[in-house]
């Protein structure tokens, strides 16, 4: 009989992830037929890069601000809002798909309301989970927010692909209904206000900046961030994989496919074990170990030549990095207070959104200095070489073993940290 991960037996935390599931599979199946239909206007690849550019700039603009947000607000109000103005653009591209879907500037703009929005409201997102459910529980409901994510980017793309096929505009319909069933879910939730009195009275630039300082104040923090930033942008090689599937493993498009779904399948994996077996002890050991093997990885991606080796090396690297994000996710879960919880993690998303895009940046650029297979084994090499250095730089990141709030309270600064820096209560 297979049980349900811990983290479902929450109530709130089940309808959070059923939103989740529901808005992922939405955006991802809509970004399969925007992609088709922007393609198809000028036949440009260019076209298609400005739509992913104007959706990441407001990002960086607006992680402050949305930090700020998420941190006075409700986050589940916020969150709830967000779904419905995503279904509301959703409709509009389903009108514009309706009156032939022929005008750049339409799906460019639109691309700007959902890059906005997500610059919104992913901040209170991503903190609503440590804020409704119990650090005991908090590792197993990160790992299955991860899941909810592999699963809507394995199957939303299917989906919409099949959708599209059928009808352009039953994309978008199923959009719409998949994005207000979203946020309807949320509705029972209770709303909470994160910020206490003394933080509402903070100057409006001491508030902004809180999350800011708080991560150059925590080593540990800023070490767990900054090790996956480095790690992504030296050790990434999702932008290559067209390259390496037509010029050094020789196939066509369907093995292209395989290799990009063997990096999901390998995270979905790793999500499911934490899910029934969250990671407790030596979090700080386990992290550097896995973002060592995530290089090792990419060095075996680079210096194969036999398929299924490459794929089966691009499993482990989804399967390491997915255990990477789930132990940077709780610490920073743990270790912020919750009234400033929703400024670090837009400080966070910065970074995380950073290395995605400048590391896909850094690969092209390398490849065209060294050649494709130097410059994946050289960036694995990189990232191995971060991995056995950077217990030197942050010795707390290292030291860090039991992911609890007992346990970051041993290496958090004296008198900083959220729950891990809370006084225990007396018996």
């Amino acid at each position: 009989m297979i049980s349900l991960p811990p983290a479902l037996s929450h109530l709130d935390f089940r309808r959070v992830w059923v939103s989740m599931l529901c808005s992922g599979v939405a955006m991802q199946m809509a970004q399969v037929a925007i992609g088709w239909q922007v393609f198809s206007i000028h036949h440009s690849a260019f076209d298609l890069g400005l739509i992913g550019l104007v959706e990441f700039i407001p990002v960086p603009l607006l992680a402050l601000p949305a930090g700020s947000l998420a941190d006075r607000l409700p986050r589940v109000t916020v969150v709830l809002v967000w779904g419905f103005a995503d279904a509301i653009v959703a409709a509009l591209l389903l009108v514009v798909t309706l009156h032939g879907a022929d005008k750049l500037w339409q799906f460019l703009a639109l691309a700007a309301v959902t890059g906005t929005l997500g610059a919104l409201g992913n901040p209170a997102g991503r903190s609503l989970i440590p804020e409704l459910v119990p650090s005991e529980l908090l590792t197993g409901a990160i790992a299955m927010r991860s899941i909810a994510g592999q699963v809507a980017t394995i199957g939303g793309p299917a989906l919409g692909g099949l959708l599209f096929a059928l009808r352009p505009a039953s994309v978008y319909g199923v959009g719409v209904v998949l994005l207000v069933v979203s946020s309807l879910i949320l509705l029972p939730i209770e709303a909470r206000d994160p910020a206490p009195r003394a933080e509402r009275e903070e100057p409006r630039g001491e508030q902004l900046l809180a999350g800011i300082r708080f991560i150059r104040a925590t080593p540990m923090l800023l070490g767990a961030i900054t090790l996956d930033l480095f790690a992504v942008l030296f050790g990434g090689a999702v932008a290559l994989l067209p390259l390496f599937a037509k010029s050094i493993l020789h196939t066509g498009p369907f093995g292209l496919g395989v290799l990009r779904s063997m990096i999901a399948i390998g995270a979905l994996a790793a999500g499911i074990m934490l899910a029934h077996r969250p990671l407790v002890r030596r979090a700080g050991r386990t992290l550097l170990l896995v973002v060592g093997l995530f290089g090792a990885s990419m060095v075996v991606f680079g210096l194969s030549r036999w398929f299924w080796l490459s794929a089966a090396a691009l499993a482990v690297s989804g399967f390491v990095d997915m255990i990477s994000m789930n132990i940077r996710g709780t610490t920073v879960a743990l270790a912020t207070p919750n009234e400033k919880l929703g400024r670090v993690t837009a400080v966070e998303g910065v970074f995380i959104g950073a290395s995605n895009e400048l590391g896909a940046f850094e690969s092209g650029a390398a490849a065209a200095l060294l050649g494709a297979v130097p410059a994946v084994v050289l960036g694995g090499v990189a990232t191995i070489a971060l991995a056995l250095v950077w217990p030197k730089v942050f010795p707390e990141l290292s030291h860090l073993d039991e992911l609890s709030p007992a346990g970051l309270r041993k290496v958090l600064p004296v008198g900083g940290g959220g729950p891990a820096a809370a006084p225990e209560p007396a018996d």
